[in-house]
């Protein structure tokens, strides 16, 4: 259960031992010095408040760049089905409406606009007027526009997260208040610690891809060099389709290095929409916090 800690000085009678768990009952004992239940120490010690039922259900809302399709499609789905609320930003409205039920849809409020429009994209990061929203899920990237594998913009991750986070510098300095979790989507082969795909996709990704992996590296240093907390995903060759297989991850510090290695040849979108919004948003516990997650079957 969710509870806050509050450092009072004054004499307290411990709890029983029954309303406590084990865990709890050894913070008496190591760190408050309680070896009985009727003795009482009069010194400065943390005191259990649990929250209230409201605090604990207070619904979480997600900031989305690139939700219209793949893996931000399908995260933006499964929060929808959890009665997150949600606001996407969106250049074509219509590519997201009329996708959801009616009562999911109630869920989702569509802005007009821009990634690189800092007054757009400070519509989508509000609440109410007064606080940032909880969860940013960023998933923009560019599309190849002919054989030659050329894209139609080649900067666009790097600049987006760019405006992002100006964005949220300028709703801090009017006075709004939060700490959003960005989550940001990127891609494996481009890792400074060593390769995290197998010899052959690496290949693929150096002689294909390296326009667009290069904006990837720009973006994510950007958001590993600003003071906001992150989560950086980066997925192995994406394909379509859900599927049951388990997902492995592994895990970076961008400062100090590889933590754990997974090292897979692809992995799907609605599977990766599923595992950020089941790992980093409804049951985040703060591990992947300002580190890196590679992802793959």
């Amino acid at each position: 259960m969710k509870a806050l800690l509050h450092l009072t000085a004054e004499e307290t009678q411990p709890r029983s031992l029954e309303t406590h768990s084990h865990c709890f009952t050894a913070f008496n004992y190591f760190v408050l010095g309680t070896r009985s239940t009727d003795q009482r120490i009069p010194r400065p010690f943390f005191h259990y408040i649990p929250c209230t039922t409201s605090e604990m259900s207070a619904p979480k809302t997600i900031a989305f760049f690139g939700a219209t399709i793949g893996c931000g499609l399908a995260t933006l789905s499964n929060a929808l089905d959890a009665d997150t609320r949600c606001i996407a930003l969106c250049r074509t409205p219509s590519k997201l409406q009329g996708l959801f039920s009616d009562d999911k849809a109630s869920r989702l409020t569509i802005i007009e606009g821009n990634v690189h429009d800092v007054d757009a994209v400070k519509k989508c990061l509000t609440v109410d007027g007064t606080h940032l929203v909880d969860t940013i899920i960023f998933s923009i990237g560019s599309r190849s526009m002919n054989y030659k594998l050329e894209l139609d913009d080649p900067s666009i991750c790097r600049r987006a997260i760019a405006t992002v986070l100006e964005a949220l510098n300028q709703l801090r300095r009017q006075g709004l208040t939060g700490r959003p979790r960005l989550i940001a989507l990127s891609t494996t082969g481009i890792s400074q610690f060593g390769p995290d795909t197998p010899y052959i996709v690496g290949l693929l990704y150096y002689y294909l891809l390296y326009s667009p992996h290069e904006d990837k590296k720009a973006m994510e240093q950007l958001i590993t060099g600003s003071d906001e907390d992150f989560t950086i995903v980066r997925s192995s060759w994406m394909l379509d389709g859900a599927t049951n297989k388990a997902i492995r991850v592994g895990v970076e510090d961008p400062k100090h290095g590889r933590e754990s290695n997974a090292i897979g040849y692809s992995i799907t979108r609605e599977d990766v929409g599923k595992w950020i919004f089941e790992n980093l948003v409804q049951n985040d516990n703060g591990v992947y916090v300002r580190k890196i997650a590679t992802i793959t079957h």
